[in-house]
């Protein structure tokens, strides 16, 4: 081996000292279970609900995608007909 390769190996394995050892002195978190380490900011509530981290979603606002979702499915469900009809696939609803 050559000094530089030597001189690599070496570099690299006190990276990977240093990141072990980094990783392994965090204890900030309190695991409920293995993988399952989340923990919410101090202050921040159990129930979100009622709280000021509440969203409160418009409702007008989820029933308008909700119609386009719906709109979505009826004009596929047009072009899947009309496919199965005539072999062709057509994008535009208008052309059927």
């Amino acid at each position: 081996m050559t000094i530089k390769s030597i001189l690599t190996v070496a570099a690299g394995a006190v990276v990977l000292a240093i990141g072990a050892g980094a990783a392994g002195a965090y204890d900030g978190t309190k695991c409920k279970a293995a993988g399952n380490c989340w923990e919410a900011k101090p202050g921040y509530p159990d129930k979100v609900a009622g709280s000021k981290y509440d969203p409160k979603h418009n409702p007008a606002e989820l029933a308008k995608q909700q119609a386009a979702l719906d709109g979505q499915d009826a004009r596929n469900k047009k072009r899947a007909e009309h496919f199965k009809k005539t072999g062709k696939w057509v994008y535009d609803v208008s052309k059927l």
